[in-house]
């Protein structure tokens, strides 16, 4: 018998609470003393098309899902024929007893059929058949040996803002199909969840880590249009914004989200604007502005595949080298590539920072896969005490009144950066513009100073390796294999890691790219001097990063292992791909 390690598939249709579901269950295996890791497949529709919530849980850290499948949830008679496969010797599917389900099939392949009345529980029990969900949850804790307290603690979160009547139904089902199980099924089920001791944990995905980053940092301004996989960033901090003094505006359009976020950077607010590809395609032109006018901007780039409408909810990482030449013309920008929630937390802080000390847009990219997913941690992994802004050469009122000369916004300076002022100081009367300018930020057409200006600006770039992080070692020093990865890739690729070090400890290692631009090639040239056979490993058709390598090294990897059907690695994909 195995206890706390599992995989669990909750799987139905659009409209049947799969994610609430999923993202509840979550909690209650966290309140338990259990780590999770989940992944989300959904449909971009409203109602119908088979969705599926994926969860990993462990009294371990866990750092990636994994695809062997010990339980199915089955909330339609498609979620079994779609994932059957998936399962393990040993493993049970929980589904209702109306489903046309030949349980021949399952115990051909060794799958305990675990059929429960769970539609006729929901009706008769909590008056109507969407309370499904709640009894498929009860009929894990039944099946599972979880202690059901943890099932109605998150029942009573959905549900406590429709009154306490609607959640003492779902007390009542959750229950009578707990029950059900226990006395109609053996206990021999393989798998069991029990509760343990253990820190309390927080369950947060990488995009509402992105957003703590950004509030702990001072974000007061928010602009979007909402597009997935962005939104919950939107979400989150317009949802926060009240409480902590966030300016959030939902625009019209992408060119509005970003114009806006410009405007508000201009006068001094810590803006942030959330969207995908596809909305930072509509945004380039307003991104050239924020380069020549030299203003401060975080962007956050949750990928998802396109081009066009692409997959609108599944994820990929072809973005990468679109951030770093988005808009026409030159001119300086950053690129963070978070990997795991830690980080996004990090870099939704330091992207500010980044920003205003070297006056130029920052472009934080993320995905679907890191964006959705949940995973637990322990609080003190986020540490809060840590940050600390920074506002760069930006001028006090103390220095504006002991200005002997004109201000001029965009003096020359070696490191390319300027002094700043915030519109308001008698002292502090300038004019900014999109066209090339003077120091005083008049616009002009002569060849000497568009020569100077230019130059003024790409110093940034160099200036800015100082803090240019280099790619981060997991594994053994030396290795037969190095993978190189960016983004949220690291999940799986350290589970792979691990794997394949298990019997031969110097296999493989990883090299992960958190800062890609400017790319900081002295920084990585010794991690290349002493690596493996280099693999890159990325969610995209031409491996980007490799291209990106190729460019400003003209080093070429050894083989790559590239996914954009717009699912996620698994560490099994990676191993197995490896050998071709």
């Amino acid at each position: 018998m195995q206890i706390n390690n599992m995989t669990i598939i909750i799987g139905g249709e659009a409209g049947q609470g799969v994610e609430s579901s999923g993202a509840g269950f979550c909690k209650a295996l966290a309140r338990c003393g259990l780590h999770v890791f989940s992944v989300q497949d959904h449909r971009s529709r409203i109602r119908g098309g088979h969705n599926f919530y994926v969860i990993k849980t462990s009294d371990q850290p866990i750092v990636s899902w994994t695809e062997p499948v010990q339980l199915l949830v089955a909330l339609t008679e498609e979620t079994v024929n779609i994932h059957l496969d998936k399962l393990i010797s040993g493993a049970a599917v929980i589904y209702d007893n109306g489903f046309n389900i030949k349980k021949e099939e399952l115990e051909a392949k060794n799958i305990k059929s675990i059929s429960v009345p769970l539609n006729k529980i929901s009706q008769d029990i909590g008056g109507s058949k969407v309370m499904a969900n709640t009894a498929a949850l009860g009929a894990v804790a039944g099946l599972t040996q979880l202690p059901l307290k943890y099932i109605r603690s998150i029942v009573k979160d959905n549900f406590k803002k429709k009154g306490d009547k609607i959640v003492q139904a779902n007390y009542k089902v959750a229950q009578k199909a707990a029950d059900y199980v226990i006395s109609q099924y053996d206990t021999s089920f393989n798998w069991k969840l029990k509760s343990i001791d253990a820190p309390e944990k927080m369950v947060i995905n990488g995009n509402h880590a992105i957003s703590l980053g950004a509030l702990v940092a001072g974000c007061n301004f928010v602009s979007a249009y909402p597009m997935t996989p962005g939104t919950s960033i939107f979400e989150w901090l317009s949802t926060h914004a009240d409480q902590y003094g966030i300016v959030s505006k939902q625009a019209e359009d992408e060119i509005a989200a970003i114009c806006m976020a410009i405007g508000a950077s201009h006068v001094g607010a810590r803006a942030i604007v959330p969207t995908s590809g596809g909305g930072f395609s509509l945004m380039v032109e307003a991104l050239g502005l924020a380069g020549m006018s030299e203003t401060p901007l975080v962007i956050v780039i949750a990928q998802r595949p396109g081009p066009s409408t692409g997959f609108a909810t599944r994820t990929e990482q072809a973005d990468l080298l679109f951030a770093i030449n988005a808009s026409h013309g030159e001119f300086p920008r950053i690129v963070l590539a978070p990997g795991d929630t830690e980080q996004c937390f990090e870099a939704g802080a330091r992207a500010f920072n980044l920003a205003e000390k070297y006056q130029t847009p920052v472009i934080i990219m993320t995905d679907a896969f890191l964006a959705n997913s949940y995973r637990t941690i322990e609080k003190d992994k986020l540490d809060f005490k840590s940050i600390s802004i920074d506002r760069g050469k930006l001028l006090s009122n103390v220095e504006l009144d002991q200005l002997k000369t004109e201000y001029k916004r965009h003096v020359y300076s070696d490191d390319g950066i300027s002094p700043r002022a915030l519109p308001g100081h008698p002292k502090a009367i300038f004019k900014t513009t999109s066209d090339e300018h003077n120091e005083f930020g008049e616009i002009v057409e002569d060849a000497a100073i568009r020569n100077k200006m230019y130059q003024k600006r790409m110093k940034k770039l160099d200036t800015a390796l100082s803090e240019i992080k280099e790619p981060i070692l997991y594994g053994p020093d030396k290795a037969e294999i190095t993978f190189l990865c960016w983004g949220s890739t690291l999940a799986p690729l350290k589970k792979a890691v691990n794997i394949l070090n298990k019997d031969d400890k110097n296999k493989a290692n990883l090299l992960q790219f958190v800062d890609l631009w400017p790319f900081p090639v002295d920084k990585v040239n010794p991690f290349f001097e002493k690596a493996g056979k280099l693999i890159s490993v990325e969610g995209n058709y031409t491996g980007q990063l490799a291209n990106l390598i190729k460019m400003t090294m003209g080093l070429d990897v050894d083989g790559k292992i590239l996914k954009y059907d717009g699912r996620p690695f698994s560490p099994e994909y990676i191993i197995n791909n490896l050998k071709s």
